[in-house]
């Protein structure tokens, strides 16, 4: 499961495909509704937020507005009508961490937007949901070395 904290514009068709279907994987267990990925690092901050649900459905609402931009046709009464919640925190070494980690995977997919991703975060770079922090990577995130999904 990646829940990226970087914008969904900066995904391919495959990558914002998944995320959409992760991120709907993620409300499942915030739900209450599978028994399996409850303790998944990438939930940490879904989880950890004072209104879980709302997090996600929000999270679930950029990549849904992404998904609209570019023609495709996402479900959208899969998103629940929340309240707005705080932003979440996200460091900046994390940010950076995952622009390197999709510019691996677009070198391969589609090596003309890996070309177009910055070297370093930019203002608009992040997931509206998220908030940027100075600090290293987050502690939830599982780095392999030499290996890219």
């Amino acid at each position: 499961m990646r829940l990226w904290s970087i914008h969904p514009e900066y995904l391919d068709a495959k990558g914002l495909v998944a995320l959409w279907r992760e991120a709907l994987l993620a409300k499942a267990v915030l739900e209450g509704k599978t028994k399996g990925y409850r303790k998944h690092p990438q939930l940490e901050r879904f989880s950890n937020s004072k209104y879980p649900l709302r997090a996600i459905n929000a999270y679930l609402r950029t990549v849904y507005a992404e998904a609209l931009k570019r023609g495709y046709k996402f479900n959208s009464a899969k998103i629940a009508r929340t309240a707005a919640c705080a932003k979440m925190p996200v460091r900046a070494g994390q940010i950076d961490h995952e622009i390197k980690h999709l510019k691996a995977k677009l070198k391969i997919r589609e090596p003309e937007r890996a070309s177009g991703l910055p070297g370093k975060p930019g203002a608009g770079l992040i997931n509206p949901v998220f908030v940027r922090l100075r600090g290293g990577v987050e502690r939830w995130e599982k780095i392999k070395a030499g290996r890219i999904k």
